[in-house]
């Protein structure tokens, strides 16, 4: 049994048993997965994966069972690795962000510049998805935390830490019937436009759809987008009524566009940061974590990933 085998195992299950995707990711060929994989149910004495023909096409029940102790197998072996590099090169190495556009966009920019000014030794990788996506790639370990709003809680893999609050906000252009309403806008005045916002499960969208139907609403929703940039662009053109994260509007850059405060229309929204359960993480990532936010020190990042509750 060696560490090549296992993720041969591993990747092939993430992969959706596609042996040719399996072997690029490895840096292999296909045959060369196919016998790493036989070789290890050879001395298993069991089939891990069920198979069509040549091809791959689920996990056997074996498989069910093996595949959890192959990815803690695998995890140990990459903490060891990342212990030994926290105390021979304790401020060099490699540091990967998985976030969701509006999270890089937005909120960690100024994070990332700090950080590298005290670590310029320290390699950063940002790599943007959706929320499922920046889970995805924490609980495959391509990334080593996760920023997101939505999804990162759901999953019993990862440590989903509070990170700070935020609300909505109405974007509109100069001069719209909105912004003429005396008081609060109601949800009944801004159901009767078209809207432009986030896509399902994009940036607090769910609580948007929660708000709407609870009211007994059925807004028109012309266009939704990952990005707060592109619902402006849009927004700008006259499409629609803007509902945007309140952090994505700067009045001095959005010149050409108004805000309203939407806090009263929708519930507030929480922005977590996701790590991945049993994961050993460099003294830099913690540096990194309290930077983002302030109240998530080392100790208390470690008394939550050693199974201590943290309020939201």
């Amino acid at each position: 049994m060696n560490f090549q085998q296992l993720r041969a195992v591993r990747e092939t299950a993430r992969l959706g048993f596609n042996l040719t995707e399996v072997a690029a990711a490895l840096h292999t060929s296909q045959p060369g997965v196919s016998r790493q994989i036989r070789e290890l149910e050879d001395e298993l004495g069991i089939e891990i994966f069920v198979r069509a023909g040549k091809r791959l096409t689920g996990l056997t029940p074996p498989g069910n069972a093996v595949l959890p102790i192959v990815e803690r197998l695998l995890l140990d072996a990459d903490n060891l690795k990342r212990v030994g590099e926290d105390f021979t090169a304790q401020n060099a190495g490699r540091l990967s962000i998985a976030a969701t556009h509006s999270q890089a966009r937005y909120a960690l920019p100024t994070v990332v510049r700090d950080f590298r000014q005290v670590y310029p030794q320290v390699t950063l990788e940002l790599h943007q998805g959706s929320p499922r996506q920046v889970a995805a790639m924490l609980l495959s370990g391509e990334a080593d935390i996760g920023v997101a709003t939505e999804a990162l809680a759901q999953y019993e893999q990862l440590v989903a830490l509070p990170c700070y609050r935020w609300t909505h906000s109405i974007v509109v252009p100069p001069g719209h019937e909105l912004l003429k309403v005396e008081g609060p806008v109601t949800l009944e005045q801004l159901a009767r436009h078209p809207i432009i916002t986030y896509e399902t499960g994009y940036t607090g969208r769910t609580h948007i759809d929660e708000a709407f139907a609870k009211a007994g609403l059925k807004p028109s929703i012309v266009l939704s987008a990952m990005d707060a940039d592109v619902i402006k662009t849009y927004v700008e053109l006259g499409m629609g009524v803007g509902i945007v994260a309140s952090i994505a509007f700067d009045a001095e850059r959005d010149r050409t566009l108004r805000a309203l405060d939407a806090r009263h229309l929708f519930e507030v929204n929480l922005t977590r940061l996701g790590i991945r359960r049993g994961t050993w993480l460099r003294g830099y990532v913690y540096a990194f974590i309290e930077s983002f936010a302030p109240t998530l020190t080392r100790d208390a990042v470690q008394r939550v990933l050693a199974g201590e509750a943290i309020e939201d």
